[in-house]
């Protein structure tokens, strides 16, 4: 059995019960379960339709989701999580490299790294080395004026937590940020890159190893075998070219408003939902959300 997941975003709520029974009706579905009025419904389907990614592409244009999957195991044992543009809603290196006064140059560079057009190492370096001598007193600046979390993000954690799960926060980003960002949302622990500095500057450079693509795979590996689940049972979410690794290995890889060579490569995308809508792709209804 397939589990047929219709979403949207719960601030602007659009997901009609005609729009739902219609595709119910025309794919032979079972009954529809409604996880949340308007924001998020679902039902089962023996065998997914020839014209799903027509489908997916028509609903695109109203503003709803939709995510097709195995309905057995849906629930997940863990999260794993990028940060950047996905647990928050900004890119930290951007908004450091604002304050430094490069901001649109190393804008353009994260872009096109996240898109896949750049060696996501090399475009970390040279974004970091944009950054020498900015005092280190910034980074604190920017988490307390610059950075914002993802709607849901707290639910989303906290209802797997729950529920038994585990949640790392797993970044290309900086220790900087994930240690707080870990800290207010829940997460049982980061990984990401640090800044090096001497005395009150950084000094323009990134401790090695970088973590980019493959590391996020080795932390998928290392905390699957530490916790003695398998890799089936994770949730992974992320936005960028360097997250296709994890989002490709985990049981459920979610394309969170991902960059279109992203989103190519993956199965589920949610580009109209916020962060609660992987919980409502696991099953959870929102009398369920912690």
């Amino acid at each position: 059995m397939k589990c047929v997941t219709l979403l949207t975003a719960p601030a602007t709520p659009v997901l009609e019960p005609a729009l739902v029974e219609n595709l119910r009706n025309a794919w032979g579905g079972g009954a529809v379960q409604w996880l949340m009025p308007d924001v998020a419904a679902e039902f089962e389907v023996n065998e997914v339709p020839g014209n799903r990614w027509d489908v997916w592409e028509s609903l695109q244009s109203v503003g709803v989701d939709l995510v097709v999957q195995p309905s057995a195991g849906r629930r997940k044992k863990m999260l794993l999580a990028d940060m950047d543009s996905t647990m928050i809603q900004q890119e930290c290196i951007d908004e450091l490299a604002a304050e430094a006064g490069v901001g649109p140059r190393v804008a353009d560079i994260t872009a096109r790294a996240m898109n896949g057009e750049l060696d996501f190492e090399g475009a970390l370096i040279e974004r970091v080395g944009l950054l020498k001598d900015l005092p280190v007193a910034t980074i604190d600046h920017v988490l307390a004026t610059r950075i914002t979390h993802m709607p849901g993000g707290a639910a989303l954690v906290a209802t797997m937590k729950a529920n038994g799960a585990y949640a790392a926060l797993v970044s290309g980003g900086f220790t900087a940020f994930t240690a707080q960002v870990a800290a207010a949302l829940g997460f049982d622990e980061n990984r990401a890159n640090t800044l090096l500095a001497n005395g009150d500057k950084l000094t323009g450079d990134v401790g090695r190893p970088i973590l980019g693509k493959e590391a996020k795979v080795a932390a998928l590996q290392q905390i699957t075998a530490r916790l003695g689940i398998s890799e089936e049972d994770v949730l992974a979410v992320g936005d960028g070219a360097n997250d296709l690794g994890m989002l490709s290995r985990a049981g459920l890889g979610v394309a969170l408003h991902a960059k279109p060579s992203v989103q190519a490569q993956c199965d589920v995308r949610i580009n109209h939902g916020d962060l609660t809508g992987l919980l409502f792709i696991q099953g959870y209804s929102v009398a369920d959300f912690a």
